[in-house]
């Protein structure tokens, strides 16, 4: 079915073949009338975001939380290199998500918004896809969803706004490549893993994001070999409810489970790329055999050199070793015969040295683990206090898991959070970000929350610094002062941009703010004051 429209029509028409109804972004000259035809004319929900780049990060936990295609949109110029930093975090993370781009017009090169955005996309990473005429767009907008599949990146579609008025036929163009799964490992480096897992005598499971859909088999396999299950941070709680589960692999262990893991012989490594702080910089991997299973070629060697290495499906791989394990009637390993799983999961807590008039972060951690709803979504932003949240505070699974920093960056969770809960809008999203990162990309966005109506509870740690700086400041016995902060009270702050603000800095006054969780009807904020010199240090 072909039928006549302007190029900004077809756009939005061709964004919508491909099942999108959801739609980040700001408007400009280059996309307004793009936005306002998915909005009127395909039925889709634009969210307008304060900030170009949030709209971007909203893309990116909407896609990681649904699973689709993320989708954002900017104008031209200074909206797209506000767009930097976030496109950067997209890339790092493997996220699939499509950004519409407005661009200057071809015929006007002295544009005051003018700037070569095929350069700039490129310096972050990302793809760059140039709408090539107007007759291509349905084409131009297929290859762009294609490319953010099956490339798990953001890819960036160039759009000329002198296009944008012109009489183009539409036709629907979609790329549907993704009717197999990945390829099963076989061939003499197959025998030689299964070798090398046979004869281990202390084998363990580990699982990273590009395995989370082989939990089932994962488990099977690990049953069989009697191994215990560990996870990298990008797969948090995969294996749940699993009684030889250990959690975290890696600096963020416990330090039994690093114990255990440091006594293993062979590690076998689903979808993993083994970053350092998986591997604790190569210190946890020392010994041992390791047999690395990626779909992903890029992924295997990355970090540090396995046995054996096998560029194939996690699932089918796990149960073809399986098979194999049983056709050679190996004995299983014992391993988990001795295991106390609970103290193997149990992060120590510690004494608390808190000041007056401040909480003690852990002790607060542990209590809001227990008492945060258990549905819930988890978002962190980037900085000092993360890991500890990464330790203490659990998710139901690794699609409800989401804030690792792929670059570094803080100020980039409030926006997460917000497209992570429009993303299952039926379920609490909880935010544990800093006080620096509020201030950097949460203050501009609280009130976007508020207005979508969201159920968001934001957990700020704020220490009145930027944190890991003070800790350098400290230990060369240096005056710490320059990165200390005054800053405004964020819960007044959330209250007055439409939301509810509680601060905490005692134990009653936690127990207050959880307790007015139960009756929450707008975005809550839990602002948690603690003592500079009593928040952990990283875990790295």
């Amino acid at each position: 079915m072909t039928n006549s429209m302007h190029v900004y029509q077809s756009i939005a028409r061709a964004v919508c073949d491909h099942g999108v109804d959801t739609m980040f972004g700001l408007m400009g000259d280059a996309n307004l009338f793009m936005v306002d035809s998915f909005v009127r004319d395909c039925a889709g929900r634009f969210v307008p975001a304060a900030h170009e780049g949030s709209s971007v990060l909203m893309a990116m936990a909407y896609a990681h939380v649904s699973g689709k295609v993320g989708v954002a949109t900017v104008t031209h110029g200074p909206a797209l290199t506000n767009c930097i930093t976030a496109l950067t975090e997209g890339v790092r993370g493997h996220i699939p998500m499509v950004l519409l781009a407005g661009d200057t017009a071809g015929a006007n090169p002295r544009h005051l918004q003018s700037i070569d955005q095929r350069e700039l996309v490129k310096s972050t990473g990302a793809g760059f896809e140039q709408l090539r005429a107007p007759e291509t767009v349905s084409m131009d907008v297929a290859r762009a969803f294609y490319r953010a599949r099956v490339e798990r990146r953001p890819i960036v579609l160039n759009m000329p706004a002198d296009y944008m008025w012109l009489e183009v036929t539409h036709e629907a163009k979609v790329l549907d490549v993704f009717t197999a799964p990945g390829g099963v490992a076989r061939g003499d480096i197959l025998d030689e893993a299964i070798g090398m897992i046979a004869s281990a005598r202390r084998p363990l499971i580990l699982a990273g994001g590009g395995a989370v859909a082989a939990r089932e088999q994962l488990i099977r396999l690990a049953d069989r070999l009697e191994a215990p299950l560990a996870t990298t941070l990008k797969a948090k709680g995969l294996f749940n409810g699993h009684p030889y589960n250990i959690d975290i692999f890696g600096t963020l262990s416990t330090p039994a489970a690093y114990e255990l893991i440091a006594q293993s012989d062979c590690i076998v490594c689903f979808g993993t790329g083994l970053h350092d702080f998986t591997t604790d910089h190569g210190k946890l991997m020392k010994g041992k055999r390791i047999v690395q299973v990626d779909a992903e070629p890029t992924a295997i060697g990355g970090g540090l050199h396995p046995d054996a290495a096998l560029v194939a499906d996690a699932g089918l791989t796990a149960e073809t070793i399986l098979y194999w394990l049983n056709e050679a009637e190996i004995a299983p390993s014992g391993f988990t015969r001795e295991l106390d799983i609970e103290t193997l999961t149990a992060h120590p807590v510690g004494p608390n040295k808190t000041a007056e008039g401040c909480i003690n972060y852990v002790h607060a951690l542990e209590r809001l683990e227990d008492a945060l709803p258990k549905d819930r979504v988890l978002v962190t932003d980037g900085g000092r206090f993360m890991t500890e949240v990464w330790c203490r505070i659990s998710a139901p699974d690794p699609q409800s898991f989401f804030g690792t920093p792929n670059f570094g960056s803080i100020g980039l969770g409030l926006q997460e959070a917000i497209g992570a809960g429009l993303a299952v809008p039926k379920r609490p999203v909880v935010l544990f970000i800093g006080d620096g990162g509020f201030m950097m990309g949460g203050i501009n966005e609280f009130n976007t929350a508020v207005r979508l109506g969201l159920d968001l509870i934001v957990i700020v740690a704020n220490d009145s610094a930027y944190g890991a700086e003070h800790i350098q400041f400290l230990d060369r016995q240096m005056d710490p002062s320059l990165t200390e902060f005054h800053w405004p009270s964020f819960a007044g702050v959330a209250t007055s941009l439409g939301g509810q603000g509680i601060e905490v800095h005692s134990k009653a006054a936690l127990e207050t703010a959880i307790a007015a969780l139960e009756t929450r009807k707008t975005p809550v904020l839990i602002e948690l004051r603690l003592d500079p010199h009593d928040v952990p240090r990283m875990r790295t």
